[in-house]
Parts: structure tokens; C-alpha cells; sequence
């Protein structure tokens, strides 16, 4: 018999019934520590009490009114990330996915209203960008798109890092490409710089559009606002959600005002995009987030965490192969098989995202205090050890 949740998702049998920082407290009263952060959503942790205050005094005033007519909050939010960002306006949505179905959207018009049409969308093996049609069909793996055809068509898979295969690629009759700066559910993968300058460089010497997925790896999770700034290029559309909200459903579309030329009236909408609620949390873990203080100490607690995950490699070469990442967004690469290992940081008290390539994802808080990361650690070496004896 089919249970009453749809049985989509493989659950770990936890539940978790308080959350405070980086601690997460199951209904038995055990205490986890949390380096998934609900898959890098939860960007200023549990009840963060600025968040919190935020989200009440909100609730008590106004929850909902459409699009249909002027919010303040979504104003104020879309200000302050065109003025911290390569932006002219952004569209607010409650979802990565969604935010990718607008880029594609958003692309396409654009070339229509040019005068010449562009339909082909180059993107890139290990992608993830949401679980729409358009969005599966973007990324192109068997996992994600078996079952569930015909496809959107239009979208070409370039092997990850192979710059020959794009350039071969690249010529005036694609649309755009699409690319996460660095590739979450696809193993903690960063794009190198010179290979983003050079999709800049691509897309400008044939007129395609670039659209950046920083969906994962955006709103300081690098240790600046968004991931692409290290590489000192700008994407014509970029895609945000998950920690703009600190875990409440948000996400946005970025776009330069020529890029965005096409979505007139009628061409777009969201009935709950941008709501008050929503709006008013994005605005404050914004402020937050994008204060040069706090993207400095990201940074600082980036190399804390990494030096600390280089002695756990090293005493576990059995288990552990290397680390990789950017940030608070790094990736343990596994010998052993990373599921097994996910379940044994359970088992000590440590919750990890696994992704593909055999890598464990550590995404924690942005703030997490310093001896959270060092209990954390002593965690996994726990763990570690603890599979290697069983």
C-alpha cells in the first residue's frame, strides 16, 4: 500500500523536532550536529533570532496579497540585490526549479524579440538544476530523465571540464549555456576561473546568453555573495534560491536589463512568488549575509573547517580520499562507499549530504561557531573509524 507521502525520497528514519544554530534535536531527545544545513538552505542555521523576529512581526501583519499589486519587501529585496549584484531587476519565485524554468524562459525570449530565434542550450554532465521538465531535460542524466519522456528538446550535455568539446560547441546558433560556478549535487565540483572567463568570452564573441546556477553555491556560501565573483566575470541571468531565504521558500531570477528585455507584462508570473513572508526573511539574511564582515569570516571558518578535513583525509586514507571545494561548500571524496559513511556520521551524532562521484557534501551553517566545526570533525573522525573496525 502506497503511504499518504508520496515515497519519492529514500527518508532516514530521524525526526527531528527542535533546531537551534547548528544543532538539530530528534523526537528521542538525541542532538545532532548539522552540516547539510537542509542541503545548504538554512545559510544562518536554526531559529536564527534576527530571522525569527523577522518572520513573526511580518506574520503579524501581512502574510499574502499577489503580484497583483506593489510589496514593499519584494521592492526592498530586489533593490538591495541589484545593488550588491551585476543585476538591473530580478523576479522572485519559491524555488531553485523555478528559477530555472524563468532563465531558460527568459533566454529564449530574448533571442525571439532580437529578430533571431535560438532554441539550443548548452550545459554541462553532473548538473543539477531542479526537477521540472525543462530542468531535467538541462541536465540530461539517465536518473533524472528516465521515465519521463519525450523531453524538452533543446538542450546539449558537454562533458564537465572539457573546454575543446565547448568551443567545438559554441557558434551563433545557441540559445545560451548554463552552469553552477561550482556543482553541487554533482560532487562538490568547482568550475576552474579561467574556464568561466572563457564561457563569458564564448557567449560574448557569439551572442548567446550566460546563465549562472548558484542556486547551491550562492549567498556566501564561498565566501563571497555568490561564487562567480571569484572568477571577476558577470553572467547575463542567474539563478538564486535556497540560503536567500535561510529556510524559508524563496528564490529569485537576477538579469541585466537587456537580458531581461523580452519578459514584458504577461510574459511571466508566480502567484506566491515574492510574497511579504518570504520577502521580508530574503531581506534580512541578505543584509546579513552580504556584509563584507561576515562574507570575511565565512572565509576564515572555510580554512578552519578545510585544514581540519585534511588531518581527517590523512588519518583515514582507507576511507577518505582528498577534499575539494570552495568555502563553507566542500566535499570529502570517498574510498569507501559515501552512503555507508553518511549512515556512520549518523550514527556519531553529524548529519552529511551525500552526492554523486562518491563524495560526502558538508554545507553547514554559515555562522556555525568555531567549536561546532571542531566537534563536528571529531564527529567524522568517530565515524571513520568506527566503519573501519566494523
Amino acid at each position: 500500500m502506497i503511504p499518504s507521502v508520496l515515497p519519492t525520497y529514500n527518508r532516514t528514519p530521524l525526526s527531528f523536532v527542535k533546531g537551534e544554530g547548528s544543532w538539530l534535536t530528534e523526537a528521542d531527545g538525541r542532538r545532532f550536529l548539522d552540516l547539510g544545513a537542509g542541503i545548504a538552505v538554512n545559510a544562518l542555521g536554526h531559529a536564527h533570532p534576527e530571522l525569527v523576529a523577522t518572520l513573526s512581526g511580518q506574520a503579524q501583519k501581512l502574510w499574502h496579497v499577489s503580484n497583483l499589486y506593489q510589496i514593499p519587501e519584494q521592492q526592498a529585496l530586489a533593490d538591495l540585490l541589484v545593488e550588491q549584484t551585476f543585476a538591473d531587476t530580478v523576479f522572485f519565485t519559491n524555488s531553485g526549479t523555478e528559477t530555472a524554468e524563468l532563465a531558460i524562459k527568459m533566454a529564449r525570449k530574448y533571442h525571439y524579440d532580437k529578430g533571431t530565434p535560438r532554441e539550443t542550450f548548452l550545459t554541462f554532465e553532473g548538473a543539477f538544476h531542479g526537477r521540472s521538465t525543462a530542468a531535467i531535460a538541462a541536465a540530461g542524466s539517465e536518473k533524472m530523465v528516465k521515465g519521463f519522456g519525450p523531453l524538452m528538446p533543446g538542450f546539449r550535455q558537454l562533458p564537465w571540464g572539457d573546454m575543446e568539446a565547448f568551443e567545438a560547441a559554441m557558434d551563433d546558433s545557441i540559445c545560451a549555456v548554463i552552469v553552477e560556478p561550482v556543482q553541487g549535487e554533482g560532487g562538490i565540483r568547482p568550475m576552474p576561473e579561467d574556464q568561466l572567463r572563457a564561457l563569458r568570452a564564448a557567449c560574448d564573441r557569439t551572442g548567446a546568453l550566460l546563465i549562472f546556477d548558484e542556486v547551491q553555491c550562492g549567498m556566501g556560501r564561498t565566501g563571497k555573495l555568490f561564487a562567480h565573483e571569484w572568477a571577476g566575470v558577470t553572467p547575463d541571468i542567474m539563478m538564486v534560491a535556497k540560503g536567500i531565504g535561510g529556510g524559508f521558500p524563496l528564490g529569485a531570477v537576477l538579469a541585466t536589463e537587456d537580458a531581461a528585455s523580452g519578459m514584458v507584462a504577461g510574459t511571466h508570473g508566480s502567484t506566491y512568488g515574492g510574497n511579504p513572508l518570504g520577502c521580508a526573511v530574503g531581506l534580512k539574511v541578505t543584509q546579513i549575509v552580504s556584509d563584507p564582515a561576515f562574507l570575511a569570516e565565512v572565509g576564515r571558518k572555510a580554512g578552519l573547517l578545510r585544514q581540519k578535513l585534511e588531518g581527517l583525509v590523512a588519518g583515514h586514507p582507507d576511507s577518505f580520499d582528498s577534499v575539494r571545494g570552495m568555502g563553507l561548500m566542500l566535499g570529502l571524496k570517498c574510498k569507501a562507499p559515501a552512503a555507508d559513511l553518511a549512515a556512520a556520521a549518523r550514527e556519531a551524532g553529524v548529519l552529511v549530504v551525500p552526492a554523486a562521484d562518491n563524495v560526502l557534501r558538508l554545507l553547514p551553517a554559515l555562522n556555525i561557531p568555531d567549536e561546532d566545526l571542531a566537534e563536528a570533525v571529531e564527529r567524522l573522525d568517530t565515524a571513520a573509524t568506527a566503519f573501519e573496525s566494523a
